[in-house]
């Protein structure tokens, strides 16, 4: 089974332009993601979807895999794109601006499809209980809740499941946007239209559930720092010098 990891990275970015050729130690953000995921030794292959000629020639002068692509809404459309053309049985999607993904979490997705024998799993992700009721109130933290199997029902940027009944505590979790896709499943994703469930949450994952295909979520305790506006960017500078694992 030959497994690529895919980093898809647009250089705009509404809340922070250009954020991922910041420069983060010695390195850019986009190069410390991808030399970090190289690093795992997990991985056939890594490659950088992008529609910039910047972040391309950025990856390509560090000697590492760079894809050129269309523009594209979801990030799974840029991998879908990208991988057409490439030998791969499974696909791992590393956002570009979490340059200190763990090994772990990336082994447990991987691990998903290594115990799927008959190839029912489409993709598997990531999520991590939350507890804070400011962290499951906000709708820029989607949340999703799953079946007794772990595979996914649902996903919404409201809190789910509603405490109707207040005698009872309810679970919460956030997803975590790391995935791991059966190559078909990605290629067949690019293919479909979107349906009004992920029109109205603007949640990619939920086209797959509103065109039947499993996703099994993993449960971790890994909480990455996503680099969405210039503060992120100076916590994860400081995060990198006080490092020895960086």
């Amino acid at each position: 089974m030959k497994i690529i990891a895919v980093i898809p990275a647009r250089y705009e970015a509404s809340r922070f332009p250009g954020k991922l050729m910041q420069i983060l130690g010695e390195k850019s953000v986009i190069a410390t993601t991808y030399q970090n995921v190289v690093d795992t030794n997990l991985f056939d292959e890594v490659f950088v979807a992008t529609d910039s000629e910047i972040i391309f020639n950025e990856i390509r002068i560090i000697g590492g895999n760079a894809v050129m692509t269309g523009e594209h809404e979801t990030g799974s459309d840029r991998i879908a794109e990208a991988v057409a053309n490439i030998e791969c049985d499974i696909v791992v999607n590393v956002q570009g601006d979490e340059p200190f993904l763990k090994t772990e979490p990336l082994k447990q997705l991987i691990s998903v499809f290594n115990d799927d024998k008959e190839e029912q799993i489409s993709l598997a992700s990531l999520k991590i209980k939350i507890t804070e009721i400011e962290e499951i109130e906000n709708p820029n933290n989607v949340k999703v809740i799953t079946d007794s199997q772990g595979f996914a029902l649902y996903f919404s940027r409201s809190m789910i499941p509603y405490p109707r009944e207040t005698t009872s505590t309810a679970e919460y979790f956030k997803h975590i946007g790391v995935y791991a896709f059966r190559k078909k499943a990605l290629v067949n994703f690019a293919n479909l239209k979107m349906k009004p469930l992920e029109i109205a949450e603007k949640i990619e994952c939920i086209r797959y559930l509103e065109y039947g295909m499993k996703i099994k979520m993993v449960e971790t305790d890994f909480v990455g720092i996503g680099i969405d506006v210039p503060a992120d960017l100076e916590k994860a500078r400081l995060i990198l010098k006080n490092s020895s694992t960086f």
